[in-house]
């Protein structure tokens, strides 16, 4: 048998863990065993074939179909596949699924919306990660409206305990804001709107990146179609 020689941070990748960079710090953190043997060693190269490799206990194998998952997170449930106080979660979703899912990015526990799922780890984080800017948009019910300079003050800039954020785009009908942004620290939109002394009642994300909730109902998904995954 020809020796099928691989880095063990790329096929850590390629079985949808994680991005080479985030298999690179699993392998740094002791998390990855190659035949039983912890290696933390970087560029440590192995045969697929006749090696077994375990991250936290659980077997890689390659996976060769990808999935591309739309879901509409309904309020009350976090945004993990796993919750230690048995909360409800997104893997009570995906339950009949064999494919190891990451969700892209978070949306808290009272948000609701789009989350988007990959056995694609290194999609997963492209898709979340700050330096690509992708874009979100946001249905935010607030409890009165807003005047023309607290709109202006969202699009300049709010001072955060953690640093500046600004919306890419406001716009306002009633008690609804429909926001852009491409950050994505945690409860950032909830964080800017009480900075400038009002209360979010709902708040609802649309559209990530090119892709769109649509009419796809709470606590149903879809299959992204070749046209969403063309422009990410």
């Amino acid at each position: 048998m020809l020796f099928r020689s691989l880095r063990l941070s790329k096929f850590i990748a390629d079985c949808g863990v994680t991005s080479r960079r985030g298999a690179e710090e699993l392998i740094a953190q002791g998390r990855v065993t190659v035949d039983g043997k912890v290696v933390t060693i970087q560029g440590v190269k192995i045969d697929p074939i006749k090696h077994k490799v375990e991250v936290e206990g659980k077997a890689l194998n390659k996976q060769t179909t990808k999935i591309y998952i739309a879901f509409h997170k309904p309020r009350g449930v976090l945004s993990t596949m796993s919750d230690p106080e048995n909360r409800p979660c997104l893997s009570d979703y995906f339950q009949s699924r064999d494919e190891r899912l990451f969700h892209v990015g978070r949306l808290d526990k009272e948000s609701e919306g789009l989350i988007l799922l990959s056995n694609d780890g290194a999609w997963a984080q492209k898709m979340a990660h700050p330096s690509y800017e992708v874009k979100k948009r946001y249905q935010v019910l607030v409890d009165r409206p807003l005047k023309a300079p607290d709109l202006r003050a969202l699009e300049r800039g709010i001072e955060l305990e953690d640093g500046v954020a600004k919306a890419l785009s406001v716009t306002q009908q009633g008690r609804t804001l429909t926001i852009e942004i491409h950050e994505g620290r945690n409860q950032i939109i909830r964080r800017m709107v009480s900075a400038l002394g009002f209360e979010v009642e709902r708040l609802l994300r649309d559209q990530f990146g090119s892709i769109k909730l649509g009419e796809l109902p709470p606590g149903k998904w879809r299959h992204l179609n070749s046209a969403e995954l063309v422009n990410h």
